[in-house]
């Protein structure tokens, strides 16, 4: 250990102000709580940021570990550090740490009820939908693997004719009271009981279904409705839909995560929807009416005359619905002018005639050569 590991810990620099430390400490723990992050690890994470706050979360210890480094942290000093009076060593001495766990899980004296019951985690599934299915909406049916309330025990974990016991260690309270000797005098701090792992009830005879854990894995279907309008990124949450609670908590929600498969013709932003159509140098230049695609069915677009590429036509209400506020949005079509690549000489002729009626140096043909010349007597043949 070194004299910044407690801060590493909590994830803050050494000169954090207590209220930083206070508040990391919250997140911290938080995201390792045994009852919250079943990870492997978890718990001896969380038990690591316990440690780290009952010295840094006192502004007298955490004066002394920044002095004395390792050998304060690890008790080197035999007997009390003089200068450091007003420190209890007793379970009083860190009633902050039980303030900030009181208001993560409630209750009272700061530790939450093992036996209470709990809601089931919350669960994510991403939902692909075509483009037109976002725009009009649709309903999808969902298969997903959740922890379901095992059928066996009915989520007690006990075999059946068999209940739980009080566990006999921590007396149904889920954390036991560990007492260390330190240099600042004795430490008292609660721990997750090695027993019952924090449940606060031991299971003599487990479920054969369910070992003891009263949840069991199931493929689970629910239908979700998807309104008109939505967006990638964009959530529905169906409540009840997640994973088994705890102690005849209900079950967690489960949270459907839109993502909008590209359109091979249009492009959306919101409401709005965007549009490129191809149109020929003659219809730009004397107008026409042309037959435009939208996701609503095929419509008629009027393009007056002279219009130029990259010009932007309006088609009011045959966008996307809007989500907030209701109404229709619009259409976007931009007309980009599309340059013959191949023309036949009544063509090349036409356009060097337009050319000289507008004033403008007709290009001429070029000459042909010799070769060009039997090119075309091959050809004629």
């Amino acid at each position: 250990m070194n004299n910044t590991e407690f801060y590493d810990r909590l994830g803050v620099s050494k000169d954090a102000s207590q209220d930083e430390i206070k508040k990391a400490y919250r997140k911290m723990s938080k995201k390792y709580h045994p009852d919250i992050n079943k990870e492997p690890g978890a718990e001896e994470k969380y038990k690591e940021v316990q440690e780290a706050y009952e010295t840094l979360g006192d502004e007298q210890k955490r004066a002394a570990y920044d002095q004395y480094g390792p050998a304060g942290a690890n008790g080197g000093f035999g007997g009390g550090a003089g200068g450091f009076s007003g420190f209890d060593g007793g379970a009083g001495g860190f009633g902050g740490f039980e303030d900030i766990f009181s208001s993560f899980f409630g209750g009272g004296g700061g530790v939450r009820n093992p036996n209470a019951p709990r809601q089931g985690d919350d669960l994510q599934y991403r939902v692909n939908l075509q483009f037109e299915e976002a725009v009009f909406g649709a309903e999808k049916e969902v298969s997903y693997n959740r922890e379901a309330e095992c059928h066996t025990c009915h989520g007690s974990g006990a075999k059946p004719g068999t209940s739980p016991i009080t566990c006999t260690r921590c007396h149904g309270s889920g954390v036991i009271n560990v007492d260390t000797q330190t240099p600042l005098g004795m430490m008292r701090r609660q721990v997750t009981c090695d027993v019952c792992h924090g449940t606060g009830k031991e299971i003599k005879e487990p479920c054969n279904t369910c070992h003891g854990t009263g949840h069991e894995k199931k493929m689970h279907k629910v239908s979700v409705k998807i309104p008109a309008g939505v967006e990638t990124g964009q959530q529905i949450r169906l409540q009840g839909q997640g994973e088994a609670g705890f102690n005849g908590g209900p079950y967690g929600d489960l949270f459907v995560i839109i993502n909008v498969l590209p359109s091979q013709k249009f492009e959306r932003n919101g409401s709005t929807i965007y549009y490129t159509m191809n149109i020929s140098f003659v219809q730009a230049a004397l107008g026409d009416t042309v037959e435009v695609p939208t996701v609503h069915g095929d419509v008629e677009m009027s393009i007056p005359a002279g219009t130029q590429t990259g010009k932007t036509f309006r088609l009011k209400g045959k966008g996307a619905p809007k989500l907030r506020g209701g109404g229709q949005g619009d259409q976007h079509v931009t007309v980009n002018i599309v340059t013959p690549t191949k023309l036949n000489d009544a063509q090349k002729e036409a356009l060097r005639a337009f050319a000289a009626a507008g004033g403008d140096k007709a290009v001429q043909p070029k000459k042909k050569g010799f070769f060009d010349k039997m090119k075309d007597a091959f050809e004629g043949e």
